[in-house]
């Protein structure tokens, strides 16, 4: 069933499901994939303008951890590897919310929230996502943050360069 989403540039859309149409290409994600294979699509998160903040998304539509095949439950945990370890090393992040739902209205999907200094005004636990993402989202749209966000993905996208998925 088609649902209205707005972007955070303002572009308002209508879609069936925000994972496939960011995967398949018909939305673009800010900046430009991060990394694609057969299985998954790594790109930063549409919604809310904060720097390392990477979905990990299959490109096969379903909705359960335990619906991955063999093939793509070894991709999936090298390909976190391998994310949190560049979001550390290049762009200093040292800690990260995992934050995964199987009662989204998207697909199957891993959200990697960094946590910086200025989200300890919202919080220090898990509560504290939904007040940070929305402060990004409502606040964080300005020019200088949204090129800082576009340098995060370049950044991301060479240092998953050397990264070999066992699916392409």
């Amino acid at each position: 069933m088609p649902r209205r989403i707005t972007l955070p540039d303002g572009r308002s859309l209508e879609i069936d499901c925000v994972s496939c149409a960011v995967t398949s290409g018909l939305i673009s994600s800010t900046g430009g994939v991060i990394f694609e294979s057969s299985n998954f699509h790594v790109h930063q998160d549409i919604a809310y303008p904060i720097k390392g903040l990477v979905i990990l998304a299959s490109k096969r539509h379903f909705y359960c951890m335990d619906e991955l095949t063999d093939e793509e439950q070894l991709e999936f945990i090298s390909l976190i590897h391998k994310i949190r370890s560049e979001q550390r090393k290049r762009l200093g992040i040292d800690k990260v919310y995992y934050f995964y739902n199987e009662d989204t209205t998207h697909h199957f999907h891993l959200w990697m929230v960094p946590r910086y200094e200025w989200m300890y005004e919202f919080g220090n636990s898990v509560e504290s996502l939904r007040p940070v993402l929305l402060h990004a989202r409502n606040h964080m749209n300005d020019e200088e943050n949204m090129k800082s966000v576009e340098e995060g993905v370049s950044i991301l996208r060479e240092g998953m360069r050397d990264f070999v998925s066992n699916s392409r």
